[in-house]
């Protein structure tokens, strides 16, 4: 017997304003990882160095793969824009020509 029950919205179909209740915890702990990481490398290890730095490209890139993943959730420029304190314009000029 199947005791999953059928879900509201067709399968695929997803809800454009999903919430995430886990979101502001998550930033959170990869803050304290990343200053940890941070730390690290302050006391001494050196040969660290150049993964912190890089982190900040993966940083660029999961920020790029976020926001085209909201343009294809059905966000606009300027809901995106204004989360993060620029212009739709500004927004769309920065990431509007990634595939």
């Amino acid at each position: 017997m199947n005791t999953v029950k059928k879900p509201l919205t067709p399968f695929g179909q997803q809800l454009k304003h999903r919430h995430v209740v886990e979101n502001d915890e998550f930033a959170a702990f990869a803050r304290r990882i990343i200053r940890a990481h941070g730390r690290r490398v302050a006391s001494g290890d050196v040969e660290a160095l150049r993964d912190l730095v890089a982190l900040s490209t993966n940083l660029d890139d999961a920020i790029g793969e976020a926001v085209i993943g909201l343009r294809a959730f059905g966000y606009s420029w300027a809901e995106i824009g204004s989360r993060l304190g620029i212009t739709r314009q500004a927004a769309q000029q920065r990431w509007g020509d990634r595939p």
